[in-house]
């Protein structure tokens, strides 16, 4: 298999460079618990990558909650408890490190999220250095972001403010949900889904890699240089 030639780098954010995706995963259980609603991986991997409302919608409809609570609701009831919670977030294993080397080698990255800009700056006022080292980052309330992850509109958008010419096929994409990966193969992209502990590995398919955590990754498999230590 010939090693691939990869130029840019653009990572997702949520469960792949800020640990949020506990957050998300406890506040929308203790709302469903009190429907007495369990919020589990299945329901998980189908919101995860989406946009706000998207996310909510799904919540509500998978767990039978339709017509008792309202997505809007769901959001509202949320939203307090995120934005105590949102800055308290800490980086994964293995980011610091891999930002750094890309960083360092002149590598171009950027961020591709479905958060929307106030939950983006929540969750990054404590990591400014990581986002700081970004060229770009693509918000999910971004106007050129038509329709959210499975589509690729986030991901081409992303391609498109890198400076110069950049092929899709230049690009990896570091991805943990589903949806994302399936956004970033649809968009011509080469795909790394880092899952962390997850238990169905069907949701794997289609990645070109899966990795447990970002400290797993060895560049110059795909053409990058390599760690020096």
């Amino acid at each position: 298999m010939l090693t691939p030639t990869i130029t840019h780098v653009i990572f997702d954010m949520d469960g792949l460079l800020l640990d949020t995706e506990r957050i998300y995963t406890l506040l929308s259980g203790k709302i469903l618990e009190r429907y007495g609603k369990k919020f589990d991986w299945p329901l998980q991997a189908k919101m995860m990558g989406k946009r706000t409302m998207e996310s909510a919608q799904i919540c509500v409809n998978e767990s039978g909650l339709a017509g008792i609570l309202s997505p809007e609701t769901f959001v509202k009831e949320r939203e307090g408890m995120l934005q105590e919670l949102l800055p308290t977030c800490s980086l994964l294993p293995g980011v610091e490190r891999l930002v750094n080397h890309l960083h360092a080698k002149g590598i171009p990255m950027c961020v591709a999220t479905a958060s929307c800009t106030s939950h983006f700056l929540l969750k990054t006022q404590n990591h400014s250095k990581i986002f700081k080292m970004m060229h770009h980052v693509v918000k999910g309330d971004d106007p050129e972001v038509k329709q959210g992850k499975p589509a690729p509109d986030i991901f081409l958008a992303a391609l498109r403010r890198f400076e110069g010419i950049v092929e899709a096929s230049n690009c990896l994409v570091f991805e943990d949900a589903p949806y994302g990966m399936i956004a970033a193969k649809d968009a011509g992209m080469l795909a790394v889904m880092v899952p962390g502990p997850r238990p169905d590995v069907s949701y794997h398919e289609g990645a070109d890699q899966v990795i447990s955590s970002l400290l797993e990754f060895s560049p110059q498999n795909w053409g990058l240089p390599p760690f020096q230590d």
